[in-house]
């Protein structure tokens, strides 16, 4: 509606909305099930629970977690029927007492009812009303001549404020949930990879309609994928957590305008062997969580959204948003989920690193100049790079040690540095 109406650009999704309710038919059956919407929503069914009992012991928290037209259901039949009962109550107290036995009108004196001017159970209904919701109309009141009347009205008066309370509890908590917030926090539709550095690069960008600030504000990213262990166990839902790349070594982002959120596809990654060819098959679901404290109202919200493998966009960039117009900052929302394509090669991380000499193990880049032992037991540098493009060896490494021709009367041998020192130092020892 929101998008009808031209007050949000299509191309960002708010995380609450709801989804089109009637898509394409033959694409969704192409499509796996995914666990998160991409209005944050979990898609996962519960079925053949047979402890019920244990909604009923948290009874409030089943009561927030209700749709309103039941909550509402329940909150009127509460009322009536606790209106209905003390009604039965106080007309049996009248019966008992003998107030509902007709009087003489022309009568000056007669007997003190419990319960003034209650002549049939509708009066009684209308009195039970007054009593627990306090509106006292002033034409029927309890006297002292029942005590049994003065308890019913203490206890009505408690069950009143009860009901009361936990009526106005959920109505609160329910417009007040945390989901609330974040209506407004806007993730982008697709998510692209990207070169960034000379790396490929999972980057999905993420923003906040609102003026007010989600304070300590942190994103988190799991990959959602079908494995088999080496022993030939099938887990279905395997969850692995994706570093995000923040200079700051955290989670942590300021989200004062749309941000791009990175994710680097290096060693280790779960997306390090993921390439255009084996994303269209691959059967992954990249899971988005933004936590953080509602500056206006202190309460901690969540938003939610995820991309399958059909919503990554290989070799594309999202444009720019941001420009300086009369020395502040403005965010243009209408190019939020709009992105360019970018020169990038088809070969997965993995391949890339492959292709650049870098294996399994080794440091990806290796420095050409280490510490070698020299005489006397000290170090120098040298050691250049090996022939043949090998990296050379550190100075801890002594399975090899570097060599020196010497003459000994007059023959040709190859000894190491080490010997050279040590002889050199015996020479010294014997000419003292």
């Amino acid at each position: 509606m929101l998008a009808r109406k031209g007050l949000l650009p299509d191309g960002f999704l708010l995380t609450r909305l709801a989804e089109d309710q009637t898509p394409n038919r033959s694409r969704c059956r192409s499509q796996r099930a995914r666990f998160i919407t991409k209005s944050g929503s979990c898609n996962v069914a519960h079925k053949n629970i047979r402890e019920q009992g244990r909604f009923l012991q948290d009874v409030f928290t089943t009561m927030v977690d209700l749709k309103w037209h039941y909550s509402l259901l329940i909150f009127t039949s509460a009322f009536l029927c606790s209106w209905m009962l003390f009604a039965m109550i106080w007309w049996l107290l009248a019966f008992a007492h003998g107030d509902l036995e007709p009087r003489d009108p022309h009568a000056d004196l007669g007997p003190v009812p419990c319960v003034t001017a209650i002549h049939s159970f509708t009066s009684a209904f209308l009195f039970s009303i007054e009593v627990q919701v306090t509106i006292g109309f002033g034409g029927r009141m309890v006297t002292e001549e029942c005590p049994l009347a003065i308890t019913v009205l203490i206890v009505q008066n408690i069950l009143g404020l009860i009901i009361n309370a936990v009526m106005l509890g959920c109505v609160f908590m329910k417009t007040a949930q945390a989901n609330r917030r974040a209506e407004t926090l806007i993730f982008s539709r697709s998510a692209v990879i990207a070169p960034r550095n000379g790396r490929p690069t999972f980057m999905f960008r993420v923003g906040d309609l609102r003026k007010s600030m989600i304070i300590s504000a942190t994103v988190q990213l799991q990959v959602i994928r079908r494995t088999v262990t080496a022993e030939g166990e099938v887990i279905p839902v395997c969850q692995l957590d994706i570093q995000v790349e923040n200079p700051l070594r955290s989670n942590g982002i300021f989200l004062v305008s749309p941000l791009i959120i990175s994710h680097t596809m290096e060693r280790g990654s779960p997306l390090y062997e993921l390439s255009p060819h084996t994303l269209s098959t691959e059967d992954l679901e990249i899971i988005v969580i933004l936590e953080g404290v509602v500056e206006t109202t202190g309460i901690t919200m969540q938003a939610r959204t995820s991309y399958t493998p059909e919503e990554i966009l290989w070799g594309r960039r999202f444009v720019s948003v941001m420009t300086e117009e009369d020395g502040r900052y403005c965010v243009n929302y209408s190019k939020f989920g709009n992105t360019v394509p970018v020169r990038m090669s088809s070969l997965s991380a993995k391949e890339l690193d492959q292709t650049r000499g870098v294996q399994d193990g080794e440091p990806a880049n290796l420095q050409g100049w280490g510490l070698v032992r020299a005489g006397r037991g000290g170090f120098r540098r040298g050691g250049r790079a090996c022939d043949g493009g090998s990296a050379p060896r550190p100075w801890y490494d002594q399975s090899e040690q570097p060599e020196k021709e010497v003459e000994q009367k007059g023959k040709k041998k190859k000894v190491q540095l080490e010997v050279i020192g040590r002889q050199e130092e015996e020479e010294e020892a014997g000419g003292d």
